[in-house]
């Protein structure tokens, strides 16, 4: 049993790498074909294009993994159908239940990987990527520089009209309120520098305003340097620039966290993390569901058109499941529950039909 369970793991993986390597290469080719537009400019050349190209991989692999590992899996074992070798493993004892499983344990795996290249890999060379490509086409100061911002943390509203590198902020101001969100404080600087926690404002202006009394006082004072302790992070800010699907995991819990800490909106962000927290159950429902029309081809001439409909079917499905997640946001739904309940019924469906027909 042992050996069959490793024969089939190897031509499953084997399908996988195949199918990987091919993904991978169109998308670098089309990718090519972009940036050879650029290809000139500065002191851009071919070579630091292929490089871009190269350093992206990860990320494709990672935001491409259900698919590619759906085709790797149901290829590999739509070729051990047509070969009847299915057969041959029915007839020792393998269930469709237990190829099934097989099939699945390998998926996970693969997943797994990916999933772990994704996450500590894959941001860490798309970001050295990005930045050497804009080095090269001289936007250096484009890209480390973004637009103003607003930002709540706490009782403060914090704008900032440019910052720099995530260290130096240009033109910003805090407004301080109280519980009545009441406007305490205004402070107004040219320029601040950002030190992990610590805003150091430079030739702050300080206007305070004291309602006890009828009538408003406000104040005004000058500080050479004011240091202000926030909340939020370098990190943090750098998302700002990005779309959630484009950050990792760990940073999106981030932002779920400060938002949730001052009452602000996250469900954007929930949905892109429990997307990716459900993306291995996700991935084993698109299986099952392609199983079905592995087995019933198992003895069918038709075999390459039944698997195109089982993989056409499992992509169907996770296009659904985004959906959902898009309806979540409009409807107001929870996102756990627009994630999981799609993925955990069509599990249950497809386990109670591969039961039925491993029972015929």
């Amino acid at each position: 049993m042992k050996i069959q369970e490793h024969y089939i793991a190897k031509t499953l993986l084997t399908y996988t790498l195949v199918v990987l390597l091919v993904w991978l290469s169109i998308y670098s080719f089309f990718n090519l074909l972009i940036e050879l537009n650029s290809v000139g400019t500065a002191s851009y050349s071919l070579l630091d294009a292929l490089k871009y190209i190269v350093l992206q991989m990860p990320e494709i692999a990672y935001n491409q993994a259900s698919p590619i590992i759906l085709l790797g899996c149901v290829l590999g074992m739509g070729h051990l159908a047509s070969t009847n070798q299915l057969i041959i493993f029915s007839v020792s004892g393998k269930s469709i239940i237990a190829l099934s499983w097989l099939a699945v344990k390998n998926a996970l795996f693969f997943i797994t990987v990916i999933i772990l290249i994704g996450e500590l890999l894959a941001p860490f060379l798309s970001n050295y990527a990005e930045r050497e490509r804009s080095d090269a086409l001289g936007h250096i100061n484009i890209s480390n520089s973004q637009e103003g911002f607003w930002i709540r943390d706490g009782n403060n509203f914090i704008n900032v009209n440019k910052n720099i590198g995530g260290e130096i902020f240009s033109g910003i101001t805090i407004i301080e309120v109280d519980s009545s969100n009441k406007i305490e404080r205004v402070i107004k600087s040219d320029k601040a520098s950002f030190d992990r926690n610590l805003l150091e404002m430079i030739d702050g202006e300080i206007f305070s305003i004291n309602q006890e009394n009828a009538f408003e006082a406000i104040s005004f004072k000058e500080r050479s340097t004011y240091n202000k302790t926030v909340s939020f992070d370098q990190d943090l800010i750098e998302s700002l620039k990005k779309e959630p699907k484009e950050l990792s995991t760990w940073t999106i819990l981030k932002q779920i966290q400060f938002l949730s800490d001052n009452k602000l909106r996250s469900e954007v962000f929930e949905v892109e993390l429990y997307k990716r927290l459900v993306k291995p159950v996700t991935l084993i429902a698109m299986v099952l569901l392609a199983m079905l029309f592995v087995f019933e081809s198992s003895r069918d001439a038709t075999l390459g058109r039944k698997i195109f409909f089982g993989v056409a079917l499992g992509l169907s499905f996770e296009m659904i499941s985004r959906v959902s997640g898009a309806m979540a946001l409009s409807l107001d739904i929870s996102p756990l529950l627009s994630s999981i309940i799609p993925v955990l019924s069509v599990m249950f469906i497809s386990m109670i039909l591969l039961t039925r027909k491993s029972m015929t």
